[in-house]
């Protein structure tokens, strides 16, 4: 060896080193090692190094999970900033006990500090929200709901007159006598069909009906608003109560979009809204999110019936078809879906139906009622804004106004469609009431129903901003329609208005055969006379109103809640047995804001659904995209 050959050298060991040698060998040795592991660990950007080395990361399309260390559970997942640093637990999360378990949702990992605009933005992409694992009620997304309030030009609850004035001791008694009737329908439900969608009064029970598709508890959330305007507070907490504790999701049954979207959503919304509590705002979007495959249709234009086990769109069958009040009352909800969660899929959903509304040919200006999710086209010529059609008209008019006046193809989409529908379906009879007949491909059938009666209250509300040389015009037309639709309550032996009413053979305001005498509690003629009343303060309406509360009290009121009756024109009822959600989501607020003051709920913050359920105006100074300005 060549170490034996150096003179001097004297073997000590095997390795022909002395053993000084040999400890300044291991010495230098020892300190490259730690050199070179160190640079390995502390220099920084050293992941490739890192990689040959220690376990690779779990990997999942577009979801990266930090590995476990130390076999401790991983900590909580975080939304990656806009410029990543190296992931390093925060001050205090190396304590397992702070530790929440693992949420993943589609698209990144869910936040755990506020956020900036950037990374909202950042959240608000993509074509769903993020889905969760069961129990993660957590949506990603910040809304300034104090920034939103001090937007609002009038206080939520307005503003109490001097309850010394004399002049308002009979309005006032008026009020809290539908405070009553609110609490005394609220506390029958409680007592006997709290969680159930609807109270069956007769027989002291609950119903559940198959249309919302196992979704519970519809007059809860239908009176959420209600309860809180009318201040009616222990029974608000109640509500309240019950949804964060026993409003579920998890159903597998069919539903009416419709039907799900304007109480279930709109209730929703408008408790946020009002209250600001995060339960309403999490709920809603969540159950939004469920509504969505309803839309996976070849022409955007959503079935009305969605299925929530498998997530398709229903009663796909050849030759079906939507209907236009259904996919025509789903703009307000939706824009604020998005509004509140960031996600732009909500309000891309009802633009696109705009745009098919807007290209499609519509005979003389008119909509029928029936439309082709398949092929975009006409099914029927039904044109009518009773049932089928109504609530698409309120929509338009009631989405310029909510866009705080900038969303000028709803504005343009109303007033069209309103000089059509004056043009070819508005008629006086010969005893000089005004009303809006039914028409069928041309033939005009001489009745109105009283889901039409609505269309008073929603021609009052848009003459303000129409043509100037209009406006006169309209004050008086919604006028006349709401003293027609007044004739059909009058004219029966209750006080109470029937299904639907005809004007031919003489006969006029009133229903000519049974199956159209009935009365379900429904609200429409007490919200035009909430409007014409708002817009005139002509003391009739409140007059009207009362009649109405008188005759809710001594025919549909029974020792259990009020229910619905089937002659109006027989003054011993027979009743349905039903308290219908709507009764208290509609009919007694649109009555307790009659005979309230202008600013509670004022008009100039909110616009009401076409369940009553206040969602407010866009006061905002942002771009509005979802709010459809142009």
């Amino acid at each position: 060896m060549l170490m034996r050959k150096v003179p001097g050298f004297v073997p000590a060991s095997p390795w022909g080193l002395r053993l000084p040698q040999k400890f300044l060998f291991l010495l230098f040795l020892s300190g490259l090692v730690t050199l070179c592991f160190g640079a390995l660990f502390l220099l920084p950007h050293s992941s490739r190094l890192k990689r040959l080395f220690l376990a690779p990361r779990t990997q999942q399309p577009g979801l990266e999970v930090v590995a476990e260390i130390a076999g401790h559970a991983p900590a909580r997942e975080q939304e990656p900033p806009p410029n990543p640093a190296p992931a390093a637990p925060a001050p205090g999360e190396d304590d397992p006990s702070s530790w929440a378990s693992p949420r993943r949702r589609k698209g990144g990992l869910r936040r755990t500090r506020p956020t900036g605009p950037r990374e909202e933005a950042t959240a608000a992409r993509g074509n769903s929200i993020p889905a969760s694992r069961p129990g993660d009620e957590g949506v990603p997304f910040r809304f300034d709901f104090n920034a939103f309030r001090s937007r609002l030009r009038h206080p939520v609850l307005g503003t109490r007159a001097d309850e010394s004035q004399e002049p308002q001791s009979q309005v006032r008694a008026q009020r809290e006598k539908i405070k009553e009737m609110m609490q005394f329908a609220w506390q029958s439900y409680k007592r006997y069909a709290m969680g159930k969608n609807e109270l069956r009064p007769l027989t002291k029970d609950g119903y559940e009906g198959n249309m919302f598709g196992g979704l519970s508890g519809a007059t809860v959330i239908d009176s959420l608003d209600t309860l809180y305007l009318m201040e009616l507070k222990e029974e608000f907490q109640e509500a309240k109560a019950w949804v964060g504790e026993s409003f579920h999701l998890n159903v597998s049954g069919e539903a009416s979009l419709f039907e799900v979207n304007i109480r279930y959503i709109g209730g929703l919304l408008s408790a946020f809204y009002l209250t600001g509590e995060e339960v309403f705002r999490i709920k809603a979007i969540r159950l939004g999110e469920k509504l969505l495959p309803a839309f996976n249709t070849p022409t955007g234009i959503p079935k009305g019936v969605v299925s929530f086990k498998s997530g398709n769109w229903g009663w796909a069958t050849a030759g079906s078809s939507s209907i236009l009040a259904e996919f025509g009352s789903l703009h307000l909800e939706f824009l604020h879906l998005t509004e509140l969660s960031g996600n732009q899929v909500f309000a891309e959903k009802v633009r696109n139906i705009r745009k098919v509304l807007r290209k499609i040919e519509k005979p003389f200006g008119l909509y029928p009622n029936f439309l082709s999710p398949v092929s975009g086209n006409w099914v029927q010529h039904h044109v009518s804004v009773g049932g089928l059609g109504d609530s698409f008209y309120e929509y338009l008019i009631k989405s310029w106004l909510m866009s705080g006046k900038t969303d000028m193809e709803a504005k343009n989409m109303y007033y069209e469609a309103l000089e059509a529908i004056e043009t070819y379906l508005l008629n006086v009879s010969p005893g000089g009431l005004t009303y809006i007949a039914e028409w069928r491909g041309g033939i005009l059938d001489h009745k109105m129903g009283h889901l039409a009666c609505f269309s008073g209250g929603m021609i009052a509300l848009g003459a303000e901003d129409a043509k100037e040389e209009k406006r006169a015009h309209y004050r008086e037309l919604a006028a006349q329609i709401t003293k027609t639709c007044h004739e059909s309550y009058a004219r029966s032996d209750t006080k109470l208005g029937p299904e639907a009413f005809w004007f031919n053979s003489g006969r006029e305001a009133v229903a000519t055969q049974l199956s159209e005498s009935y009365y379900i509690l429904r609200p429409e003629v007490v919200e035009s006379y909430m409007y014409l009343w708002r817009q005139t303060h002509n003391p009739i309406y409140r007059e009207w109103g009362w009649e109405v509360v008188l005759a809710l009290e001594k025919y549909c009121r029974t020792e259990a809640g009020f229910s619905g009756i089937q002659d109006v024109y027989s003054s011993t009822p027979n009743h349905d047995n039903k308290q219908q959600s709507f009764f208290l989501a509609e009919t007694l607020k649109y009555l307790y804001l009659l005979f309230s003051e202008d600013d509670l709920l004022s008009l100039e913050d909110w616009v009401f659904n076409t369940e009553a359920h206040p969602l407010p105006v866009n006061h905002s100074d942002s771009s509005g995209r979802a709010w459809g300005r142009h």
